[in-house]
């Protein structure tokens, strides 16, 4: 079922629209045609706010299997939290905004 539901996202969705999965913060979002690169759907990684909405207006686009194992291996490297923890003493602390939009689910 998943797989048609994503044919029909690529078919018939609009460039640049998004799709919810049940994966909370990751998304299916159709990139327009390029050039000679055809439309395709590519995975948006995009935390969530408080109200269960995209925190960013664009999350980071992952389009294939291994650029994702690139990313995983980034992720599971010790000095990122290292350097985050550094960043947050660094940084001023700034509110999240709040924001309720109903979105058609993706099942995994």
């Amino acid at each position: 079922m998943s797989e048609n539901k994503l044919r029909d996202f690529l078919s018939n969705g609009k460039d640049w629209e998004r799709m919810k999965t049940s994966i909370p913060g990751v998304f299916v979002q159709k990139l327009p045609a390029y050039k000679s690169s055809p439309s395709r759907l590519v995975i948006e990684i995009n935390p969530l706010d408080s109200a269960g909405a995209p925190s960013k207006r664009r999350g980071f686009i992952i389009r294939s299997l291994e650029e994702l194992e690139q990313i995983r291996g980034i992720f599971q490297d010790d000095k990122l939290d290292k350097l985050q923890n550094i960043l947050e003493s660094v940084n001023p602390k700034i509110k999240g905004s709040t924001s309720i939009k109903s979105e058609d689910v993706l099942e995994l």
